[in-house]
């Protein structure tokens, strides 16, 4: 029985360690996105990523699977993977971007964290799952201001000892956006 108990112990405290990891990993992502680190932001994410932001609708009750629109079918706020992601970076930094001159002060606030898989465990993840909601504060110029709040579905792989986003889906929780503009990362 002692030894049943050290196990749960011990994969309790594993998973705990994973979820202060992947949430410091998180942290870390917001504070570079918030400081403009763009070129740092872009090595967290994988070769192969996939960032995927849905446009929302407003749909009957009965009929919440039309609620999002489709991955690879509709019309997406975003669906890009890290070629598109760095031309877009490479764009903001060029300072002649007309959505961002000025640039925009940030803020992203992320927190509860949900660890929904581990592979092959918790002890030694090489891939994790991970859902979390967000608010991204913008404010531009003198008197624009916008707030998104959403939720977020990743997946991080450890490549070569680091975390990397190697997918992010976006579920805002706006499905008009008042925003000018998405020259901002989620």
């Amino acid at each position: 029985m002692a030894a049943v108990n050290a196990d749960n112990a011990g994969d309790a405290l594993a998973r705990l360690l994973l979820r202060q990891d992947v949430e410091a990993f998180l942290y870390h992502e917001a504070n570079l996105l918030d400081e403009r680190r763009y070129d740092a932001w872009l090595d967290l994410l994988a070769a192969d990523v996939r960032y995927w932001v849905p446009m929302r609708r407003n749909v009957k009750f009965g009929e919440l699977e039309r609620e999002f629109t489709r991955e690879g079918q509709d019309i997406n706020w975003f669906d890009e993977g890290k070629e598109t992601l760095t031309q877009r970076v490479k764009q903001i930094q060029t300072g002649v971007h007309w959505a961002e001159e000025p640039l925009s002060r940030l803020a992203h606030l992320v927190t509860n964290v949900e660890i929904l898989e581990a592979t092959p465990t918790a002890a030694d993840a090489a891939e994790v799952s991970l859902r979390c909601r967000f608010i991204i504060y913008r404010n531009r110029v003198a008197t624009e201001t916008d707030i998104l709040v959403g939720r977020r579905e990743d997946t991080l792989r450890r490549e070569e000892g680091q975390w990397r986003i190697a997918r992010r889906q976006v579920l805002l929780d706006q499905n008009v956006l008042l925003a000018k503009n998405l020259t901002f990362f989620f």
